[in-house]
């Protein structure tokens, strides 16, 4: 597994569990560090960068999500792809160096090895629309 794809799945796993806790997800990064076998992989700085990210810009990625959802609420979502939305569109606001088109594919991804069989294409079009508004 390439190292940004295990850093997407540690941050994503530090945020299903700050999910389902409702704990501050740089709470539970903290938990999670402490948890890990040292030395650190090089990948879990990515991972940090991402909880961090999300954690800093929360509101203003959970509003993008809830707009561009059609007919979905956030609260609706399963929580895995919920948090491969907030992610990705984490990575498509504030990581210059991430090209859209991988953070969605990453998202996808994810999505289809942890969640239904209806979150690929889910993913793929909320964040996809995301991505065109970003791009404005």
């Amino acid at each position: 597994m390439p190292a940004r794809r295990k850093a997407r799945k540690r941050a994503l796993d530090v945020l299903y569990e700050a999910d389902l806790r409702s704990r501050p997800p740089v709470e539970v990064l903290a938990g999670y560090l402490q948890r890990i076998e040292k030395p650190h992989p090089d990948h879990l700085d990515y991972a940090v960068s991402l909880v961090e990210g999300v954690a800093a810009h929360l509101d203003r990625i959970d509003e993008l999500i809830a707009s561009y959802a059609e007919g979905w609420t956030l609260e609706r979502m399963p929580v895995i792809d919920r948090n491969l939305a907030r992610i990705a569109v984490q990575e498509l606001l504030y990581h210059d160096d991430i090209d859209d088109a991988v953070a969605i594919s990453e998202a996808v991804e994810l999505a289809r090895q942890m969640s239904t069989d209806d979150s690929p294409r889910f993913l793929n079009g909320i964040l996809g629309r995301i991505a065109d508004y970003a791009a404005r």
